[in-house]
């Protein structure tokens, strides 16, 4: 589980639940939930390679899908015995299919089996903590809940997963991944695994290994767009944007808009703080303190009056992208009317 690296809190109580199992320490009942779908795969692979050998796994390993099979049909495995083994595993995958009647796991999880592992991979939702399932699912066995991180977190995470794996990354190339990938780690990592393929152990990740290796402009991207908006480089700006218009699939206009909005959204933030030490206004806006001179050049560039205006005209583009009163409106037209209202 080496590359279980990222952030401190969700690692710690990953890390201890793995090594509970490398210790014995094993539960009847994994019962795995939240946002973020990473961990939730991670824990269930390791219970999938490790708790069974190859030749256990053949009569007494079973994995179902949420959407074939019910809660009847899952208690009804996990009651049956182990042939020639300790235990036997059964893994519930996707079973988020199952949320209008998860809480019929009941009855099992208040009296399990002690030969059978149950690993419940309930994606994107949680279980109500007060119901009495979650109570018994708790008691008798272990529930974790893993959480989305925010997009300040994601940087961290990269740079903590390349470190156990003996890579290192710029700040530039980390946040190309986190603009293009969003917070989905699972996204994240397979890219990530790529570059430690291609890449001798040691390496750096650049902004150009991106480029290369994953198919993101290292010069032609909404983070570079940003800068040159900060800067009121108009050349640079309007350059980006015709990229854009000419790459509409892997530039949408809404995610465009969007990720502009959220910057010059910042900025305003940065205008209203009376405290604008670096540490501080880094916490505050949510950014890798690395960038932070981005801002303070776009701060100089744009009054708060100005900043102000640019959010609302934002606003009405970002209506406008999605065909709200302006059909014939093309990519390229609503770029151009973007810059030319930002620069105005």
């Amino acid at each position: 589980m080496e590359s279980l690296n990222p952030n401190s809190e969700t690692v710690d109580e990953v890390l201890k639940i793995v090594n509970d199992i490398k210790n014995g320490n094993i539960k009847p009942i994994y019962f795995l939930m939240g946002e973020e779908p990473y961990y939730i795969d991670r824990l269930s692979d390791y219970i999938d390679q490790n708790l069974l050998s190859e030749e256990e796994k053949g009569f007494n390993q079973t994995i179902l899908y949420g959407r074939d099979v019910s809660i009847e049909e899952v208690i009804s495995t996990c009651k049956r015995y182990p042939m020639m083994a300790e235990r036997q595993v059964v893994i519930v995958r996707e079973a988020q299919d199952l949320s209008k009647t998860i809480d019929k796991i009941e009855s099992y999880a208040e009296n399990p089996m002690p030969t059978t592992v149950l690993v419940i991979c309930y994606k994107y939702k949680t279980l109500d903590k007060r119901k009495k399932v979650s109570k018994l699912l708790e008691k008798n066995g272990l529930v974790y809940e893993s959480k989305k991180l925010y997009d300040n977190q994601v940087g961290e995470w990269i740079k903590r997963v390349l470190s156990g794996k003996g890579f290192t990354i710029e700040p530039k190339a980390s946040a190309m991944l986190v603009e293009f990938l969003g917070t989905d780690l699972s996204k994240i990592n397979n890219e990530l695994e790529k570059l430690q393929i291609v890449l001798p152990k040691g390496s750096t990740i650049s902004a150009k290994h991106i480029e290369e290796n994953i198919g993101f402009s290292k010069d032609y991207n909404v983070f570079e767009l940003r800068k040159a908006l900060g800067e009121r480089n108009q050349l640079k700006a309007y350059q980006i944007a015709q990229y854009f218009a000419e790459n509409p699939k892997d530039n949408p206009m809404v995610v465009t808009t969007s990720l502009v909005f959220g910057f010059f959204l910042q900025l305003l933030q940065y205008h209203g703080l009376k405290d604008k030490n670096p540490k501080n206004v880094a916490s505050v806006l949510k950014v890798n303190p690395y960038f932070l001179k981005d801002y303070d050049v776009a701060l100089r560039n744009y009054p708060m009056k100005k900043v102000s205006q640019i959010v609302a005209t934002l606003r009405e583009i970002d209506v406008k992208s999605k065909g709200v009163g302006a059909n014939a409106l093309s990519q390229h037209d609503l770029l151009k009317e973007m810059l030319v209202r930002i620069f105005l």
